[in-house]
């Protein structure tokens, strides 16, 4: 049976309301909710750094830094931290008896290099040495997070964890901007990118989880995020050329799972179907030539990332569609 999921990032800032919806109209595979909109500390950088272990941050006015080792971390990293725990309580509440798939996400030991900073300036993508303890760190709190969330859905039947990579491709092509904006970081050789990768894909499946990894950046390198240990792959739709189609196809028939985001993040001008929906899925397995019934619960049919930027009755009905394509798919 084909499942349907969300990205991760929704509209607004009433966290129980969030909860309710994704339990509501996903209920084979729900995820986490993240509302960006309630800040820094809420967003996809201040969420990882609540996951860290080991290293402190605090927000500056260019963004998250981090401070060392000290164990006493600043107040918006306390906050930071803290309003992970509150989400995770509201989820145990809402989610009692919750007995299907369940997703959470986090972000990528290269995007969090690419967007957070060094104690002294500039990222810490500037760095061999920092971004190899911040993956290590993030490694580390990633499997304590999965074994925080399985002790508050204890009846859930399979654990999923997205990890959010979208400034991979840029770190690779060398195109990320310097703290001067004048210059760009040195590119990352794919070994380097795939071993930090490996650290966090494998503390989740020692924390008895599944990786996957996700992108909505144009290039991204599927084979080396297969590579690195990733089991299931979550992209976009519109961004994915005749290679990574290719390469897409060849996951799912290697067992792997594969994650379609096919529903348009903002409202279109004119009204979709979940038929419409459902035949852009067939056509595109028609394309790579596999049928519904060799993939299974391996395909998921998701929005395209950026329902944080939508409104809440679309972000609903983007779910909704989402679900109904999966049930049409089979």
């Amino acid at each position: 049976m084909t499942l349907a999921t969300g990205v991760g990032s929704l509209p607004g800032e009433d966290y129980r309301e969030a909860v309710r919806m994704v339990l509501g109209e996903l209920p084979d595979l729900s995820h986490v909710p993240e509302l960006p909109a309630r800040g820094a500390i809420a967003g996809m950088t201040g969420r990882a750094l609540a996951v860290v272990d080991g290293l402190d941050a605090d927000l500056q006015p260019a963004g998250w830094r981090l401070t060392g080792t000290s164990g006493a971390p600043a107040l918006d990293h306390r906050r930071a931290r803290s309003l992970l725990a509150q989400d995770l309580d509201t989820l145990e509440e809402l989610g009692e008896g919750y007995e299907g798939a369940f997703k959470l996400q986090v972000t990528g030991p290269w995007t969090l290099a690419a967007t957070v900073e060094r104690p002294r300036g500039d990222r810490v993508l500037a760095d061999h040495g920092a971004r190899r303890e911040l993956a290590q760190a993030l490694a580390e709190g990633a499997g304590a997070h999965v074994r925080d969330v399985r002790r508050r859905l204890p009846a859930a039947t399979r654990l999923i964890v997205q990890v959010d990579e979208p400034a991979l491709p840029a770190v690779l092509d060398g195109k990320v901007p310097t703290a001067s904006g004048y210059g760009r970081h040195r590119s990352v050789e794919p070994p380097e990118a795939s071993q930090a990768l490996e650290w966090v894909l494998r503390e989740i499946v020692e924390a008895d989880a599944e990786p996957w990894v996700h992108s909505c950046a144009p290039g991204t390198p599927l084979e080396l995020l297969r590579g690195a240990g990733a089991r299931g792959l979550s992209v976009d739709l519109a961004v994915v050329d005749a290679a990574g189609a290719d390469q897409l196809a060849d996951a799912l028939e290697s067992g792997e799972t594969v994650a379609l985001g096919v529903v348009p993040s903002r409202e279109p001008g004119e009204p979709l179907s979940d038929k419409a929906v459902t035949e852009r899925v067939l056509r595109w397995l028609d394309l790579v030539g596999l049928g519904p019934e060799e993939v299974g619960d391996r395909l998921v049919v998701t929005p395209a990332c950026g329902l944080a930027g939508a409104s809440g009755a679309w972000a609903r009905e983007a779910m909704r569609l989402a679900r109904a394509a999966a049930t049409n798919v089979g």
